[in-house]
C-alpha cells in the first residue's frame, strides 16, 4: 500500500534527509507523513514553528494540546492525528479518557478541559458558526482574550496540517497503529 498519493521525492534534499534521520532516531522509522512532506520540508518546519509559537502563547500544557488535537482531528475525520495524539493523550490521562475525547463525549475531563475540546470541535465544524458565547465559555474557565486567540490559531494550524495530510492521502503507519493505545485504536473508525 502506498504511504500517500505522492511519491517520495528523488533526489532527496539535505533538509528531507535531516527530517528522515531525526525521525528514524526518535521513532525507529520514518513516518508516511514525512515522506509526503519531504517535497517541501521548510513548509512543514515553518508550519510547526507557528504551531509552537501558538501553544506557547496560549500557555497550553502537553495534555491541553492532546485534548485540542484529538478533538479537532476526530471532528475532521483525520485518522493519523487521531491515532497519534489520542495515544499521547492516553499517556497523559488514560485510554478511556482519550477514546472519550475522540468520540466527542469528554468523559474524565475537567471543566476547563471540556471547554477546550468543545472549542476545538466548534472551530473545525463551522468557524463561521461560533458565537460570543463560545468565547465566553473559554473566558469562564480562565483564558484571557490573548490566550483564546492563540488557542484558536493553534487549532487552525493543526487543522491545516491535517487537511494537507488527508487531502494527499497520508495513510497512518503500521507502527503507529500497532503502538496506539488499544482504546484509542478502537475509537478511530474513520479515515484511510
Amino acid at each position: 500500500m502506498a504511504s500517500s498519493f505522492l511519491t517520495e521525492p528523488e533526489p532527496r534534499t539535505p533538509e528531507a534527509q535531516a527530517m528522515f534521520d531525526a525521525e528514524a532516531e526518535e521513532l525507529g522509522y520514518v513516518m508516511n507523513l514525512s515522506r509526503m512532506w519531504a517535497h517541501h520540508p521548510r513548509l512543514h518546519n515553518g508550519l510547526f514553528d507557528l504551531v509552537a509559537e501558538s501553544f506557547e502563547a496560549a500557555g497550553l500544557s502537553f495534555k491541553d494540546r492532546g485534548i485540542l488535537i484529538a478533538a479537532a482531528a476526530s471532528t475532521l475525520g483525520d485518522p493519523y492525528c487521531s491515532l497519534a495524539w489520542g495515544t499521547k493523550l492516553a499517556g497523559e490521562s488514560d485510554g478511556e479518557v482519550a477514546a472519550s475525547v475522540l468520540r466527542g463525549e469528554d468523559q474524565g475531563l475537567d471543566e476547563r478541559e471540556r471547554a477546550l475540546a468543545r472549542w476545538a470541535r466548534a472551530v473545525v465544524r463551522d468557524p463561521n458558526g461560533t458565537t460570543p458565547a463560545h468565547v465566553e465559555a473559554l473566558r469562564a474557565v480562565g483564558y484571557d482574550d490573548g490566550q483564546v486567540q492563540a488557542i484558536t490559531t493553534f487549532v487552525a494550524l493543526r487543522l491545516a496540517f491535517s487537511t494537507v495530510n488527508d487531502a494527499l492521502g497520508a495513510v497512518p503507519d503500521d507502527e503507529l497503529r500497532a503502538a496506539a493505545d488499544p482504546q484509542v485504536r478502537a475509537a478511530v473508525t474513520w479515515g484511510r
